[in-house]
């Protein structure tokens, strides 16, 4: 049987959703292969069509362009999505095995001369053609796509430059498959608990849970990080702490098996970047990431790192001594190791507050989380968030839902919230649909809505007791669904500017980061908050102490972050040739000018650091903070204004959320805010400064 048959094979069903409950792993490489090989040749059809000084228009060449890159994004964003979260060995086959092609087919398209040209050829006819001018950034963004692609360069060097890609792209997904196998290979089972003293209940619950689906009695500690959280935070154990601990940080490292071992797959990353930055005239990686950036310049980003360090270390300082002092005088604990800085910090929060995360988890069932934030959502743009049961899954857990304004569905999108086994850790949005007006066919324009894959890792229900979430949880799902509004609520309708395609990537987060935001509002807490039991609203005297406990060790946190944009832009500006510990040298030196306090010397947090090294944030984590400081300035117009004002709402919703990449990311900002932006918004936020 050919699966590459578009009657058998339910991803190339373009004009559906993912028929999930069809989709098997045979049916990704036959997908993949097909729709290449068609794009090939629409390719070949397209370029003879100009072929003879037919002057391109945006009909002809780029909606056709759109149309064909729209047919594989819908085949490899399903492929990816499986691929991170029910990874089985056939799926991450099948995905191994297509993630080459897909690499080599973006490496022809980037690097094709006479395309180039035709883009080229049509931004000289911009003002003749009357483009608009989501249509002339497009253009704009394009050709700069083609020289970082490398289409000026000689043809021996674009076949290095096409063999630094595919080896990049290979070594990214061995990185992510190295951390999700040794996460989910470690585990301890423990059957006194006497020795899980102190973590709490709903953790130890879940611990159960995860047992006895293994057949074993007691409770199962895992990597995850729910369970990784509880233990490090909660268990009274010291020695638990370490030992999980050392596990969490050494993770796909030589303290493992040596085939998970990330050291070496690290070194040639970094190495091809260089390679590759080099092949296009630049000094380094770093400068060749900002090229895509709103910073634009290396200098602009070390600076503007520096600055923020600056600000953020002296309170850092100040707080971990606090801390040093606190578990020597109250638990005699003189030799404070880094297994213990969370375990004390929340013992520090619940004396100088009188709050824990744990005890406001249950003022946080997810019914009332979801609930609530669909309700602010609504009220500031506008919208209706309704439930769609007719949608296919992949898992029982996972729920979908229409956005829908003046009975139009606007667009739609995926929940799936919890963690499980096979599905990698952390939290994200991706693109499952992408809103487009398609017109290249010739026919009436026909709009494809958008649709978003919304995705955490929160502890599922367990015990009978329903999910339950900690407050930086709840502040996880706003910053994931931040992204996904920027996704679904964009009006563009040019695949290149729709949501965040087109976004500088340092502002790609302004809209994630500002949603975090309505999680410190005292009467938007009182919107995702009632207990699980009583239905009773949060206690005023909690959220005081909450909000009282907002900056608590805002400082170290802020470092903490600091330490990884540092030592991720610092890195991607080393010259790493003959030297294979300049890794290890380089967070070194971040750490000296970051840290307020040692860890250990087998630590190898940069083993697991997917967002660099299986991620899209090379050289680019400063993206966090650089947005921090746009989506806190944002909010100080939403604090004046009323945090839940749909007309402020509107505002933000018409000059930056539907405008997607459709324009300069600053001069959006400039014309919502009537300035550019400033840091000082930010540092009053995290209580770092306040004149």
């Amino acid at each position: 049987m050919s699966f590459a048959k578009t009657d058998i094979n339910p991803l190339l069903h373009f004009d559906s959703l993912p028929d999930f409950h069809a989709i098997r792993s045979e049916h990704i490489s036959p997908a993949v292969a097909h729709v290449l090989q068609e794009n090939r040749q629409q390719l070949a059809v397209l370029l003879e069509t100009f072929g003879n000084n037919k002057l391109p228009d945006w009909q002809g060449l780029i909606d056709v362009l759109d149309e064909m890159d729209d047919r594989l994004g819908k085949v490899w964003s399903t492929a990816s999505h499986l691929n991170a979260v029910c990874n089985t060995p056939e799926i991450r086959d099948a995905y191994n095995s297509s993630q080459p092609l897909i690499t080599q087919y973006y490496a022809e398209i980037g690097q094709n001369e006479q395309l180039y040209k035709l883009v080229l050829a049509l931004e000289s006819r911009a003002d003749e053609l009357n483009l608009d001018g989501s249509q002339r950034k497009i253009l704009s963004d394009s050709l700069l796509e083609f020289r970082l692609a490398g289409v000026s360069l000689p043809v021996e060097q674009k076949q290095d430059y096409t063999r630094v890609q595919t080896r990049l792209g290979e070594l990214s997904n061995m990185f992510g498959n190295n951390v999700l196998d040794a996460t989910r290979d470690w585990s301890i089972n423990i059957t006194d608990v006497g020795e899980l003293v102190g973590v709490p209940l709903l953790s130890l619950q879940s611990m159960a849970a995860a047992a006895t689906r293994k057949g074993l009695t007691g409770y199962l500690l895992t990597l995850d990080f729910p369970c990784y959280h509880a233990v490090i935070t909660y268990a009274d154990d010291r020695k638990l702490r370490e030992t999980v601990y050392k596990a969490y940080t050494t993770r796909a490292s030589s303290y493992g098996r040596a085939e998970w071992d990330n050291h070496d797959i690290i070194v040639e990353i970094l190495t091809l970047r260089q390679e590759m930055a080099e092949l296009l005239g630049l000094r380094n990686y770093a400068e060749l990431s900002v090229q895509r950036k709103m910073a634009k310049s290396v200098e602009r980003v070390n600076n503007f790192l520096i600055d923020l360090i600056s600000f953020s270390l002296p309170a850092a300082k100040r707080e971990f001594e606090e801390l040093r002092e606190f578990a020597t005088r109250v638990f005699n604990i003189e030799d404070l190791a880094a297994w213990d800085v969370s375990y004390f910090s929340e013992k520090l929060r619940k004396q100088n507050y009188d709050i824990s995360q744990e005890e406001l988890r249950a003022w946080f069932p997810l019914q009332k989380v979801r609930s609530g934030l669909f309700e602010i959502v609504e009220t500031l743009y506008g919208v209706r968030i309704v439930r769609n049961d007719g949608a296919h899954v992949w898992h029982p857990d996972v729920e979908f839902y229409d956005v829908i304004k003046n009975d139009d569905v606007l667009a739609s999108f995926y929940f799936d919230l919890f963690t499980r086994e096979g599905k990698q850790g952390g939290a994200w949005m991706a693109s499952c649909r992408t809103r487009r007006l398609r017109t290249a066919d010739g026919s009436d324009p026909d709009l494809q809505i958008p649709v978003a894959y919304l995705v955490c890792n929160f502890a599922p229900p367990s015990g009978g007791t329903p999910a339950l979430l900690t407050h930086n949880d709840a502040t996880t799902l706003f910053h994931e669904f931040g992204h996904g509004l920027h996704h679904m609520l964009t009006r563009e309708n040019y695949l290149q500017s729709s949501g965040i395609a087109g976004v500088a990537w340092d502002a790609v987060e302004l809209p994630s980061q500002l949603m975090e935001n309505w999680c410190w509002d005292a009467i938007s807490i009182g919107m995702i908050s009632s207990h699980y039991q009583t239905g009773e609203k949060l206690p005023s005297s909690m959220l005081e102490k909450m909000l009282a406990a907002r900056n608590f060790q805002s400082g170290m946190r802020s470092v903490r972050q600091l330490e990884f944009a540092h030592f991720d832009f610092s890195l991607h500006q080393i010259d790493c040739n003959g030297n294979s510990d300049f890794v290890n040298e380089s967070i070194q030196k971040t750490r000296a000018i970051t840290s307020v306090y040692a860890v250990p010397e087998y630590n190898r947090f940069q083993n697991s650091f997917s967002h660099i090294f299986a991620g899209g944030y090379a050289a680019g984590y400063y993206s966090y903070k650089w947005a921090e400081v746009l989506s806190a300035d944002v909010f100080s117009r939403f604090e004046q204004a009323g945090v839940l004002s749909p007309e402020m709402g509107g505002q933000f919703l018409d000059k930056i959320l539907s405008k997607g990449g459709g324009a300069d990311t600053l001069s959006l900002f400039t014309d919502f805010m009537g300035r550019e932006p400033d840091i000082a918004a930010l540092l009053k936020q995290e209580g770092l400064r306040t004149h």
